[in-house]
């Protein structure tokens, strides 16, 4: 007989790269296939640094993260978490407030899997297998509901998953139909694909042809995520821009352009 670790393993199609997975890849992490890796080794070749920009968008991922900490935010619902991995957002939360609350969403069953086991002794975290473009069945979920109190700011991210929902997809309707359920004090976390150079470009076109997503969009088209919300300070730059914790080169690379990002409070 099966057990459920069987039921996810075949609910996953190895012959398609997936979004978490190629993720996965550019973290050095082991939970993704070699379909993942052959797409990750083609990004290489119009973007040498993907790895390199992998950590980058950890890094601000833990720098957003603690600034919403010190900003009095308890509570993150994570949408598009990806897989389990260092540094997570409750691992950066939990270290800044023991009793901060996690809500992961991601729509790869792997993440499902991975993140209950990670998670199983921490009863301040959830994993929800949802796809994140449905904010009203993600916001009913009683996992979700039973962690997040809608009566206090939350801290709503969409780190690097945003480039991955076309323009019909209605990404900035979206943004507020998660944020139109948060109250005022609420954070809005974004990091996305920026259309900053035509090394930029030329990885957009590999994205689309071969994951089928990766919308790289201007920095204008980015900022306007943030419409009707108090963009804070500095505003959606490159990722190694944003509140660094140390000195930045003043000539940024293509992969430290590649993406941007930035944090809104809902007024």
């Amino acid at each position: 007989m099966g057990d459920k670790s069987d039921e996810w393993k075949a609910s996953i199609d190895t012959t398609r790269p997936s979004i978490a997975r190629a993720y996965d890849v550019v973290l050095n992490g082991k939970d993704n296939f070699e379909v993942d890796r052959a797409f990750v080794a083609e990004i290489v070749k119009v973007v040498p640094e993907i790895y390199d920009v992998a950590t980058y968008n950890r890094e601000i991922l833990g720098r957003g993260v603690r600034f919403m900490c010190g900003e009095g935010i308890t509570q993150f619902i994570d949408l598009g978490s990806g897989l389990p991995t260092l540094e997570n957002t409750h691992h950066v939360a939990q270290r800044e407030n023991p009793e901060a609350r996690v809500v992961y969403v991601d729509n790869d069953p792997m993440v499902l899997a991975h993140g209950r086991a990670l998670l199983a002794e921490n009863d301040r975290t959830a994993v929800l297998t949802s796809d994140l473009r449905d904010p009203a069945a993600i916001l009913a979920d009683p996992a979700l509901r039973k962690l997040i109190d809608f009566d206090r700011p939350v801290g709503v991210m969409l780190v690097g998953i945003l480039h991955h929902l076309h323009d019909d997809e209605d990404p900035r309707g979206i943004i507020e139909g998660y944020m139109a359920a948060v109250p005022p004090g609420s954070h809005l976390f974004i990091t996305h694909f920026c259309d900053s150079s035509q090394e930029a470009r030329d990885a957009e076109k590999k994205y689309l042809a071969l994951l089928g997503t990766g919308r790289f969009r201007t920095p204008e088209e980015i900022t306007a995520f943030f419409d009707g919300f108090e963009l804070l300070e500095p505003g959606v730059v490159p990722l190694p821009q944003w509140r660094p914790d140390g000195p930045v080169p003043k000539n940024l690379t293509v992969g430290q352009r590649l993406m941007y990002g930035g944090i809104a409070r809902k007024p």
